[in-house]
């Protein structure tokens, strides 16, 4: 299939196909949009069932991170990256190397960084070749951040739905207890809320049933919880024609990047009378925090005030999807659109 007729294609400005046999990489980079500054955004490692998934998977990627930076007035632009591969058995020094590599002779159009299936100590391999790597040693594991901002759009929706200052007593289900979705059960753990939680790794649903008091099921069911919340913290896609008659919740807020599997779900979800928190704009806290790389500077303090004000942001959105009788997924994304373009404008005048 051709890549300008992939659904997921937004007139991207390059996606490039690196290959290095020697070293067993082939890895996609998509670079969705830089108006507003460098593209930014972290590399995925992931076993696709095809190339068409892998390529449908970093366009939809990279647009999300052109989105998520501009609502989140960070001077950034959007890209991903994805690594064809088992992260558990085919990441090595030299693979990561090479790609690092490819990055580098982008000269600075691209910025890359930890994702699914690649940690910080990968990113530390990558910064040995090259020089537009974030989310260092420096800033520290972005997690923490990530899931605090999914917590303060969590906060937003639950004030906007529920007409709550709290949480205490809220049942939620989290999908995914991984680095992100562990330090999400935490503070909805501390902030009073009863969880039930669903993971493919037993280990991980295990911990967060003897850390925050929490009920594991098994992954099929997570969906059809009896709950105030559904938290996706796990992978895309997940909210499509399947799981979203299966949903129980009144709202919907998690970190996981793409959610729905397409843009109509979220009219679905709208439909069913269902308040979702754009991903995009609740998961920003890691690049607001990761980014202090690429600027040279990194205040902890700074990043906390800006992660915590993502509860007034994803409050915004709520408001004008509310007036307009609009999904909130279709309001984020004109909002994005127009940062853009308004960058657009000024860079012609």
């Amino acid at each position: 299939m051709c890549i300008f007729d992939n659904s997921e294609y937004d007139n991207h400005e390059q996606v490039l196909f690196c290959r290095d046999e020697d070293a067993g990489l082939f890895a996609i980079i998509a670079i969705h949009d830089t108006t507003l500054g460098p593209a930014a955004g972290g590399c995925r490692m992931w076993s696709y069932v095809s190339i068409e998934d892998a390529v449908t998977d970093v366009l939809r990627l990279a647009q999300a991170m052109s989105y998520k930076n501009a609502l989140a007035d960070l001077p950034l632009g959007g890209g991903k990256s994805v690594i064809i591969g088992d992260p558990n058995k085919d990441k090595n020094e030299k693979l990561l190397i090479a790609f690092a590599r490819f990055v580098q002779r982008l000269g600075g159009q691209y910025y890359t960084a930890e994702d699914v299936g690649i940690g910080i100590n990968d990113v530390e391999v990558l910064s040995q070749a090259s020089d537009y790597v974030f989310g260092l040693v420096t800033t520290g594991d972005p997690s923490p951040f990530t899931a605090r901002g999914c917590f303060e759009g969590i906060r937003a929706a639950v004030k906007n739905k529920l007409g709550r200052d709290h949480l205490k007593g809220l049942k939620v289900a989290v999908q995914g207890v991984g680095n992100v979705g562990r330090y999400v059960c935490k503070y909805l753990h501390e902030a009073g809320a009863k969880l039930i939680v669903a993971d493919v790794k037993a280990e991980s649903a295990t911990y967060a049933v003897e850390n925050f008091e929490a009920k594991a099921v098994t992954p099929h069911k997570i969906y059809a919880q009896d709950v105030d919340i559904f938290s996706p913290c796990a992978m895309g896609g997940i909210l499509n024609d399947d799981t979203i008659p299966q949903l129980k919740a009144s709202i919907v807020a998690g970190a996981a990047n793409n959610q729905l599997a397409e843009a109509r779900h979220g009219r679905l979800i709208h439909n069913k009378g269902i308040l979702y928190a754009p991903d995009y704009v609740i998961n920003a806290g890691g690049m607001l925090n990761a980014s202090g790389d690429i600027f040279g500077k990194y205040d902890v303090t700074q990043v906390m005030e800006r992660v915590t004000g993502l509860y007034d942001a994803t409050l915004r959105i709520f408001e004008v999807a509310e007036q307009e009788n609009r999904p909130t997924n279709e309001v984020a994304d004109d909002l994005a659109r127009q940062k853009i373009e308004a960058g657009k404008a000024l860079k012609k005048s």
